[in-house]
């Protein structure tokens, strides 16, 4: 199977990845099945995967995307119920909530045959005592979207001590994704293994609350401001893993090079996340509508290989941090560059209105650094980074 033969399209996952993908593959006359374990579109904007007090760090004209806007007077920072509305309303509107089995689990996808086979199941309610019966089916593709995103399945880092740790204590060691409410971890003492948002965002949202944080980090990419913990410092009651998670051989961050009819929407991070996950469905659409044209697979191969030296390979591959403007100019030059040469109007890439949104974004940040960094001083400590748990005693842990 080539991309010029894609028709029948399985989109795994109905957060906002999954939802533009298959969007932007129905307006373009591709036949969809979205396949969503959850019974709502949205992905982690849902209420259970989200912990209580969650809201955007990034504004929502940064996440506009051109499918539809933001309803009028939106606030540029919102409680994650208002994003998991704005995901179904864009569901609900372009057709994509028709098209999604809701409650199935995707638990294998192989290729055979020159088409791709989805193993899925289901619960069905039979009518019995019991009420509810596991239904397996095997579905096939000529192309699948993986929208599955990078924060539904934790990352623990394989550091010597923790699983001693947590089998000693399973109470109290749990991954951020885990976490709910902060008033659960009322005068304790908190330990953050990890230095990147999530350990930002619940240290504030602990803050009031604990008796101590302390973030041992290897130089995190969101750092608080640090203390150096002192000497002989109480052990602690609770420790949080907020370490992310790492797809390799695949091309500009979206195709698998080997077999570019297998593509993933929602990988990079530091980003804005849902314009820049629009872009990708955007190129998605593209390739396999024959309106852009892939590299050679060695070519492929060969931008690959660079990128991973430059970054050093490992999760930071799919760091945008300070390339999304480049990440996405390069990639819309290149679609465009396609629907030129069939004669079709040019897709604008980030608008005006994107990076105003963007300049205010970082004014109010430098305006605000001072004020920030005052409050956190008050209730974190930073340890420096060790990856050996076995040091760690837990003397008042009965």
């Amino acid at each position: 199977m080539t991309v010029s033969q894609v028709r029948r399209v399985a989109v795994i996952g109905a957060g906002i990845s999954g939802v533009v993908s298959t969007a932007h593959l129905v307006a373009a006359g591709f036949e969809v099945t979205v396949f969503e374990r959850n019974q709502q579109t949205g992905g982690i904007c849902i209420n259970r995967p989200c912990y209580k007090n969650l809201t955007t760090n990034v504004s929502t004209p940064l996440m506009r995307i051109k499918l539809r806007a933001w309803p009028e007077n939106t606030p540029d920072f919102v409680h994650h119920s208002v994003v998991n509305e704005y995901i179904r309303d864009i569901a609900l509107s372009t057709g994509v909530d028709e098209r999604t089995i809701y409650g199935a689990r995707v638990e294998h996808v192989y290729k055979d045959g020159g088409k791709w086979h989805v193993n899925w199941s289901v619960l069905d309610d039979n009518g019995s005592i019991d009420g509810l019966e596991e239904r397996r089916l095997i579905s096939t593709f000529d192309a699948v979207v993986v929208a599955s995103g990078h924060y539904h399945s934790p990352h623990i880092p394989d550091i010597p001590g923790l699983s001693e740790v947590k089998k000693r204590w399973p109470s109290r060691v749990i991954h951020s994704k885990r976490y709910r409410t902060p008033e659960v971890y009322r005068d304790e003492n908190v330990l953050m293994i990890g230095g990147g948002v999530s350990s930002m965002d619940i240290s504030r949202d602990l803050g009031p609350f604990a008796k101590m944080i302390f973030q041992s980090t290897r130089n995190g990419d969101a750092d608080p401001p640090a203390l150096m913990l002192p000497d002989n410092a109480d052990a602690n009651d609770t420790i949080l893993v907020t370490n992310g998670t790492q797809v390799h051989n695949i091309h500009r961050d979206i195709f698998y090079i080997p077999d570019p009819t297998l593509a993933f929407v929602g990988i990079p991070y530091f980003n804005t996340t849902f314009t820049l996950f629009e872009f990708q469905a955007i190129a998605v659409t593209a390739v396999w509508s024959r309106t852009a044209c892939l590299p050679s697979t060695t070519e492929m191969r060969r931008e690959y290989l660079v990128k991973q030296k430059q970054t050093g390979g490992g999760r930071k591959f799919h760091s945008l941090k300070d390339k999304e403007k480049e990440y996405v100019r390069d990639l819309m030059a290149w679609i465009n560059d396609g629907r030129n040469a069939h004669g079709l109007v040019p897709i604008e890439g980030h608008t005006a209105a994107w990076f105003e949104a963007m300049d205010k974004l970082w004014d109010e940040a430098r305006a605000a650094m001072k004020e920030r960094k005052e409050q956190q001083e008050k209730i974190i400590k930073r340890i420096p980074f060790s990856a050996d748990c076995t040091s760690v005693e837990l003397p008042h842990l009965n």
